[in-house]
């Protein structure tokens, strides 16, 4: 039987060491972005905070299912940043710190708001589709939901630490955190829940496109080496 540090290498041992890599190299750096997204986050609070701000920050980063989907579209990329009023801000700072830190470290800055974007895009799709199909079935929504505020960077991420953990083969983990989402879904059925849902399952769809895509390249450099033509889609 492997022994526990056996284990934990084999799980976080390739994620450790790109992460270890780009801190000794850059130190603080290596995730830019992620200091400028905890820098906006903590703006977007102050300002909702403020009878003179709330506004502003509804009319730029709020997404409910009620509104038009152009509008929607034009404001899930800032409501990535903007933490729900009812839970308190150290939290969803925390989140971005370490998962978007993580995965800029691992990703770049890019594909890290590249995936944090298809999180938030699907869990903001699937509200509107939540409501349409009712409360009366399980992937369903009451038509209450449609008022309420999108997720914020919860959705964007649970989606980076599913699309890390398989980037770097960390399965467990992975299992792990879409078991929590799955139990905390079950036991307290809302919106956000499911959102949650929704964004690993964009995002693991993603996941299973780039391996299909890397492993058609793959073997068609193999057949190119061997002198056999390539397979044409």
């Amino acid at each position: 039987m492997r022994s526990p540090a056996a284990l934990a290498s084999a799980e976080w041992g390739p994620l450790w060491s790109t992460v270890h890599r780009g801190l000794v190299a850059k130190r603080w750096r290596a995730a830019p972005m992620t200091l400028g997204a905890i820098c906006l986050t903590a703006l977007f609070q102050y300002v909702q905070n403020q009878s003179w701000g709330y506004r502003f920050v509804e009319d730029v980063g709020s997404v409910r299912a009620e509104d038009p989907l152009w509008l929607s579209a034009l404001r899930t990329p800032l409501s990535l940043f903007v933490p729900a009023l009812d839970l308190p801000v150290w939290g969803a700072l925390a989140q971005v710190l370490i998962v978007f830190g993580i995965a800029e470290i691992c990703l770049g800055w890019r594909g890290t708001l590249a995936v944090g974007y298809v999180a938030t895009l699907a869990g903001t799709l699937y509200a509107r589709l939540g409501i349409a199909l009712g409360p009366d079935g399980p992937l369903g929504l009451p038509a209450s939901d449609a008022q309420l505020v999108d997720n914020g960077p919860s959705a964007a991420v649970v989606g980076l630490a599913v699309y890390v953990c398989w980037r770097h083969r960390a399965w467990r983990t992975a299992g792990v955190v879409v078991a929590v989402m799955a139990i905390e879904a079950a036991m307290k059925p809302n919106l956000a829940g499911k959102e949650h849902l929704a964004a690993m399952a964009a995002v693991a769809l993603v996941a299973v496109a780039r391996w299909a895509f890397g492993t058609v390249r793959h073997r068609d450099a193999e057949r190119s080496e061997s002198g056999v033509p390539p397979i044409r889609s």
